[in-house]
Protein backbone atom coordinates (compact mmCIF):
# COMPACT_ATOMS: atom_id res chain seq x y z
CA UNK A 1 0.00 0.00 0.00
CA UNK A 2 1.33 3.41 -0.97
CA UNK A 3 1.43 5.92 1.85
CA UNK A 4 2.92 9.26 0.94
CA UNK A 5 4.65 9.92 -2.35
CA UNK A 6 6.84 6.84 -2.57
CA UNK A 7 5.88 3.20 -2.91
CA UNK A 8 7.50 0.61 -0.66
CA UNK A 9 9.50 -0.61 -3.65
CA UNK A 10 10.78 2.92 -4.37
CA UNK A 11 11.80 3.33 -0.73
CA UNK A 12 13.57 -0.02 -0.82
CA UNK A 13 15.54 0.87 -3.97
CA UNK A 14 16.51 4.28 -2.58
CA UNK A 15 17.69 2.70 0.68
CA UNK A 16 19.92 0.28 -1.23
CA UNK A 17 21.26 3.11 -3.43
CA UNK A 18 22.06 5.14 -0.31
CA UNK A 19 24.11 2.18 0.91
CA UNK A 20 26.17 2.49 -2.28
CA UNK A 21 24.76 -0.45 -4.21
CA UNK A 22 24.61 -0.41 -8.00
CA UNK A 23 21.37 -0.86 -9.87
CA UNK A 24 22.49 -4.33 -10.92
CA UNK A 25 23.20 -5.35 -7.31
CA UNK A 26 19.76 -4.11 -6.28
CA UNK A 27 18.13 -5.93 -9.19
CA UNK A 28 19.76 -9.16 -8.04
CA UNK A 29 18.54 -8.66 -4.45
CA UNK A 30 14.94 -7.77 -5.31
CA UNK A 31 14.84 -10.24 -8.19
CA UNK A 32 14.06 -7.93 -11.06
CA UNK A 33 15.90 -6.41 -14.01
CA UNK A 34 18.38 -3.57 -13.86
CA UNK A 35 16.10 -1.63 -16.25
CA UNK A 36 13.22 -2.00 -13.78
CA UNK A 37 15.39 -0.76 -10.90
CA UNK A 38 16.35 2.23 -13.07
CA UNK A 39 12.66 2.98 -13.74
CA UNK A 40 11.76 2.64 -10.05
CA UNK A 41 14.60 4.93 -9.03
CA UNK A 42 13.74 7.54 -11.69
CA UNK A 43 10.09 7.57 -10.60
CA UNK A 44 11.07 7.94 -6.95
CA UNK A 45 13.41 10.83 -7.70
CA UNK A 46 10.74 12.56 -9.80
CA UNK A 47 8.23 12.20 -6.95
CA UNK A 48 10.78 13.68 -4.55
CA UNK A 49 11.50 16.57 -6.92
CA UNK A 50 7.79 17.36 -7.24
CA UNK A 51 7.33 17.18 -3.47
CA UNK A 52 10.21 19.61 -2.92
CA UNK A 53 8.77 21.98 -5.52
CA UNK A 54 5.39 21.84 -3.78
CA UNK A 55 6.96 22.51 -0.39
CA UNK A 56 8.93 25.46 -1.76
CA UNK A 57 5.67 26.91 -3.05
CA UNK A 58 3.95 26.33 0.29
CA UNK A 59 6.79 27.94 2.25
CA UNK A 60 6.89 30.98 -0.02
CA UNK A 61 3.10 31.44 -0.02
CA UNK A 62 3.15 33.67 3.07
CA UNK A 63 6.62 35.06 2.45
CA UNK A 64 7.76 38.31 0.88
CA UNK A 65 9.57 38.11 -2.45
CA UNK A 66 12.84 39.63 -1.29
CA UNK A 67 15.11 39.61 -4.32
CA UNK A 68 16.51 37.56 -7.17
CA UNK A 69 20.09 36.35 -7.18
CA UNK A 70 21.29 36.64 -10.78
CA UNK A 71 23.25 33.94 -12.60
CA UNK A 72 26.99 34.45 -12.23
CA UNK A 73 26.77 35.84 -8.68
CA UNK A 74 29.58 34.87 -6.31
CA UNK A 75 28.12 33.06 -3.28
CA UNK A 76 30.29 35.15 -0.98
CA UNK A 77 28.34 38.27 -1.99
CA UNK A 78 24.90 36.72 -1.53
CA UNK A 79 24.68 37.14 2.26
CA UNK A 80 25.29 40.90 2.39
CA UNK A 81 22.84 41.46 -0.50
CA UNK A 82 20.11 39.45 1.21
CA UNK A 83 20.70 41.16 4.58
CA UNK A 84 20.45 44.57 2.91
CA UNK A 85 17.17 43.70 1.18
CA UNK A 86 15.72 42.21 4.38
CA UNK A 87 16.64 45.37 6.27
CA UNK A 88 14.51 47.39 3.82
CA UNK A 89 11.55 45.32 5.02
CA UNK A 90 12.67 45.70 8.66
CA UNK A 91 13.18 41.93 8.96
CA UNK A 92 16.24 40.35 10.53
CA UNK A 93 17.48 37.25 8.70
CA UNK A 94 17.84 34.41 11.17
CA UNK A 95 20.92 32.89 9.53
CA UNK A 96 24.57 33.85 9.50
CA UNK A 97 26.28 34.07 6.11
CA UNK A 98 27.72 30.54 6.12
CA UNK A 99 24.39 28.95 7.08
CA UNK A 100 22.61 31.06 4.47
CA UNK A 101 25.03 29.90 1.74
CA UNK A 102 24.67 26.26 2.82
CA UNK A 103 20.86 26.49 2.79
CA UNK A 104 20.99 27.99 -0.69
CA UNK A 105 23.36 25.28 -1.91
CA UNK A 106 21.27 22.50 -0.34
CA UNK A 107 18.01 23.80 -1.78
CA UNK A 108 19.37 24.24 -5.32
CA UNK A 109 22.42 21.99 -5.78
CA UNK A 110 22.11 22.04 -9.58
CA UNK A 111 22.04 25.83 -9.71
CA UNK A 112 25.28 26.35 -7.77
CA UNK A 113 28.69 25.44 -9.11
CA UNK A 114 31.71 26.08 -6.95
CA UNK A 115 31.27 29.62 -5.65
CA UNK A 116 28.90 30.79 -8.36
CA UNK A 117 25.17 30.76 -9.07
CA UNK A 118 24.49 29.13 -12.46
CA UNK A 119 20.84 30.18 -12.85
CA UNK A 120 18.93 32.96 -11.15
CA UNK A 121 17.32 32.07 -7.83
CA UNK A 122 14.40 33.87 -6.19
CA UNK A 123 14.73 34.67 -2.48
CA UNK A 124 11.74 34.85 -0.15
CA UNK A 125 11.64 35.83 3.51
CA UNK A 126 9.03 35.34 6.20
CA UNK A 127 8.25 37.87 8.90
CA UNK A 128 10.28 35.81 11.38
CA UNK A 129 13.40 35.97 9.15
CA UNK A 130 13.31 32.51 7.62
CA UNK A 131 14.57 32.31 4.03
CA UNK A 132 13.33 30.18 1.14
CA UNK A 133 14.77 29.93 -2.32
CA UNK A 134 12.80 29.32 -5.51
Amino acid sequence: MKEGLLTERQKEVLRYRKQGMTQQQIADIIETSKANVCTIEKSAMENIRRAKETLRFLYTLDAIALCTIPAGTDLLTVGPSIYKEAEKHQIKVKYDTLTLINRLRDSHPDQVRGRYIREEIGVYITQDGDLYFE
